[in-house]
């Protein structure tokens, strides 16, 4: 969210920062106002070995990446930590009240992307070249579908975009009437997450088709990886091109990717303060919401230091999904091997008034299990390094920059 916030108020600027190559620029940095071809034949250089301006001004002005590398463990940086001490301030706020709070907060986190998302989506199919950016999108890969790592991406992104394993679910069930007809809020919720899916897919591809057009290259190159590449180096680099108010758009978007990050961070915050809570009722919920916040930001520091978003790598590689897989595993095993499937589906017939089908049966005591379980040793035996740029990485790198930095600290103490 820190990220998210930076470059909201960025977007402020008469002419947004990254449009242009500025002096944090590297020899390799191009932008609008450059051909990229008669540049490579002019200084003897490959195309591909050419960055935009908003990879720069994302990884040297703003991550501030290549000023340090990968040797050790800088301090944070101290714009981003603002931002970040911001969001969790906006967090504190919508979380010290309970569901009073979150629950109001949840109307304009809910539908505000909506709005955005149809307006880049108008802007988008406006744009020339959209057309084979959604073809891009749409066209099936068939081969795509014997590679395990896909799978285990694929159930991955469900978990998170679902919010299953991390007990927010739960959590905000705790709070509904004991008759509550959660079957159907969990067929509304994943038809509406498969169609949103969809709405932010064709979006992003019309709009990156425009910047294929605009650079001369396939769509597939100028998809450089999902996550923060496609939020802070594609949409920037697309917002910067278009004609008419980029600065409009490129506030609209990056105050949409905020409203779900709070909406996200509230869910998974509103978890830890709710068990704390239940576990400790004398405790005050807006002292617990507090230290939790505060403990959140204090984590988020390490995020927001020049090697922060490989320890965001690391994390979400090498922990992430992987423990997402694990619990969900062990949590379908639990609830319908130990307690009993039978147990579990006559609790359910005496909430909703209503028996469970052979099919439900079948998919939470065999399919489920065995399906995550396939995909999950498969995909970890066939696993490869994580790989950032031109980075690799092992979780032992961590422990590796707090070695160095300490011997530097040593060091200076001794002299």
């Amino acid at each position: 969210m820190g990220l998210t916030v930076f470059y909201f108020f960025a977007s402020f600027s008469s002419v947004l920062p990254w449009s242009e190559c500025g002096h944090w620029a590297s020899e390799v940095c191009i932008d609008k106002t450059k051909n990229v071809t008669e540049l490579a034949e002019a200084m003897g250089k490959n195309v591909s070995e050419f960055t935009s301006a908003a990879e720069d001004y994302f990884s040297r002005e703003v991550l501030q990446i290549d000023n340090t590398g990968l040797h050790s463990l800088e301090p944070p940086e101290w714009r981003l930590s603002l931002c970040l001490l911001f969001s969790w301030i906006i967090l504190f706020v919508v979380l010290a009240k309970g569901v009073q709070s979150s629950g109001k907060a949840a109307y304009f986190t809910a539908l505000f992307p909506y709005v955005v998302l149809f307006i880049m989506l108008i802007r988008g199919c406006t744009l020339s070249g959209a057309g084979k950016g959604v073809l891009y999108f749409i066209q099936p890969r068939w081969g795509e579908l014997l590679k395990p790592k896909v799978w285990y991406a694929a159930v991955d992104q469900s978990f998170f975009s679902l919010s299953v394993g991390f007990g927010s679910i739960i959590m905000f069930s705790s709070y509904n009437s004991f008759r509550h007809n959660v079957y159907r809020d969990a067929a509304i919720i994943s038809v509406t997450d498969t169609l949103t899916s969809l709405l932010a897919g064709f979006t992003t591809f019309a709009i990156l088709g425009h910047l294929a057009e605009q650079l001369d290259v396939d769509v597939s190159d100028v998809v450089k990886g999902g996550g923060t590449s496609l939020a802070f180096v594609s949409y920037p680099d697309v917002l910067a091109r278009f004609d008419w108010v980029p600065q409009l758009f490129a506030v609209l978007f990056f105050l949409m990717l905020f409203t779900l990050g709070v909406g996200s961070a509230s869910a998974l915050t509103g978890c830890i303060i709710t068990i704390i809570c239940d576990a400790f009722p004398h405790f005050k919920r807006w002292i617990v919401t507090l230290v939790v916040c505060a403990a959140g930001f204090l984590l988020g520091l390490f995020y927001v230091t020049p090697q922060g978003q490989y320890i965001l790598e690391l994390i979400n590689y090498y922990g992430g999904g992987f423990i997402i897989f694990i619990l969900v595993v062990f949590e379908v095993a639990a609830v319908h091997w130990v307690y009993g499937i039978n147990n579990f589906c006559r609790d359910i017939e005496f909430m909703l008034g209503r028996k469970t089908g052979y099919y439900w049966k079948f998919c939470w005591t065999l399919l489920i299990p065995i399906l995550l379980s396939v995909i999950f040793i498969y995909s970890q035996i066939l696993a490869e390094p994580l790989k950032v740029g031109k980075h690799t990485l092992s979780p032992g790198v961590i422990g590796e920059w707090w070695r160095r930095r300490r011997r530097r600290r040593r060091g200076r103490t001794l002299f």
